[in-house]
């Protein structure tokens, strides 16, 4: 399976199960064989602020921070995306902030293939880098 048909596998079968559309984009350059899975931009409009006593926003830990929804397109899932994505991709939890990124190869184009088309997947994909 190439990146290209598992682009189309993917958005098709994620919008037929949720009945909304979702971003599945294939990386360019040397990440040319990457793909993301999010929510389109118009649906990305979550963001992050540091708390009122993080003065300057220098803080790190995610205890400064709260997440909000800033009503930019183009920033990060929301909760509710988050979560819906992670369960129609069979995860223990939701996707990340950002999306999912399936590296390039054939064994993790078949897994979130299958994992989007609401199956068991027939095979995971290894690391192939250090």
């Amino acid at each position: 399976m190439d990146r290209n048909e598992a682009i189309a596998r993917i958005k098709k079968a994620l919008r037929q199960r949720s009945g909304k559309a979702w971003s599945v984009t294939g990386g360019h350059g040397t990440a040319w064989g990457w793909i993301t899975i999010t929510a389109p931009p118009a649906r990305r409009t979550w963001s992050s602020r540091p708390l009122p006593h993080n003065p300057g926003g220098y803080l790190a830990g995610t205890e400064n921070w709260e997440d909000y929804d800033s009503g930019r397109p183009g920033c990060n899932m929301s909760p509710a995306d988050r979560a819906e994505l992670g369960r129609l991709l069979g995860f223990d939890g939701p996707a990340r902030r950002d999306g999912v990124s399936v590296p390039a190869s054939t064994a993790y184009c078949v897994e979130h293939v299958d994992r989007a088309e609401g199956r068991t997947p027939s095979v995971i994909g290894v690391p192939y880098w250090d």
